[in-house]
């Protein structure tokens, strides 16, 4: 186990460093904000006293060098238009985004159980004709799209649901739905092909010869040994959650990480951008190195690699 932390440890900070050199290397090829920080008929000399008293008129390496120690002190920079810690301000989203990935993470994984269970204990092959097609024709629309669409359906014709904001429980429900059933097909396919193997093992037909009931031979026996890939797939998805959720907080005006990070790149807010990309990378580390960590709990026999 401590070889596999150090490895892991390693990794993550070779993963950092090249996840904030891209972003700073990035950002700056987009050009000095001071043109979008001043009013429309600002001049090229208040333009360029902007960038001076923001750094920009160093050299590249030299404000490459000088974040690169603002890192190792855990000063990031402020942002520019806010004039606060970006630190600070990428932190006061977390909550929303890991609400947001936690619950459409839960809800496709457990969707996609059930379905995967129903169609292994009736032995249908309508339901798994019908679930894949269904699956499939979701994946193949666009999260944004799929979110205006439920928005359109749910919150303007039948005012059932809020829209925009985090202002209740049920502000989670169009957001996660569009998520969710993003996710859900491919744990279907993951979980359908896991049990399908399961069940031409030796030690289930010796379970059925025994006289033990298919629920519980599914439940106890196959489940187990199906859910190993499917949990690694999973960790990279909430992994990817935690920083894929741009295009549906800016849909649902979820006021999370991804909503920041867009209003930040329109507005070459470069502090809130390496800030954000940063927390995120680590977020994607840690998670996988803990579902890692969980599987070979579950099943010994499993490197950690």
């Amino acid at each position: 186990m401590v070889p596999f932390l150090l490895r892991r440890l390693a990794l993550a900070i070779v993963t950092l460093f090249v996840v904030v050199t891209v972003a700073f290397v990035l950002g700056r090829l987009t050009g000095s904000p001071g043109a979008l920080l001043l009013p429309d008929n600002a001049s090229a000399e208040d333009i360029a006293q902007m960038d001076a008293a923001l750094g920009f008129d160093r050299p590249l390496i030299v404000q490459y060098l000088g974040y690169l120690a603002g890192l190792f002190t855990g000063d990031l920079g402020d942002s520019y238009r806010l004039r606060e810690p970006a630190l600070g301000l990428v932190l006061e989203r977390v909550p929303a985004t890991f609400e947001l990935a936690f619950w459409s993470f839960v809800a496709g994984l457990a969707l996609a159980l059930v379905v995967a269970l129903a169609i292994q204990f009736t032995g249908s092959r309508v339901l798994r004709t019908i679930a894949g097609g269904l699956g499939a024709a979701r994946q193949s629309v666009p999260d944004f799209f799929f979110g205006l669409l439920l928005v359109l359906v749910f919150a303007v014709l039948l005012g059932a649901l809020p829209s925009l904001g985090r202002t209740s429980p049920a502000s989670l429900v169009l957001p996660v739905v569009t998520l969710a059933t993003g996710q859900f097909v491919m744990y279907l396919r993951l979980l359908d092909a896991g049990l399908s193997e399961q069940a031409a093992q030796d030690y289930v037909r010796t379970a059925f010869a025994q006289g033990r009931g298919r629920g519980a031979i599914l439940l106890t026996q196959m489940l187990p040994n199906a859910l190993l890939p499917v949990l690694g797939m999973a960790g990279l998805n909430l992994g990817g959650l935690l920083g894929g959720t741009v295009v549906v907080e800016v849909v649902f005006a979820w006021p999370g990480i991804g909503q920041l990070l867009t209003n930040a790149v329109s507005q070459r807010d470069f502090p809130i951008v390496q800030a954000g990309l940063l927390f995120v990378a680590l977020m994607f580390v840690v998670v996988n190195t803990v579902i890692d960590i969980v599987v070979h709990r579950i099943d010994p026999r499993t490197e950690l690699a």
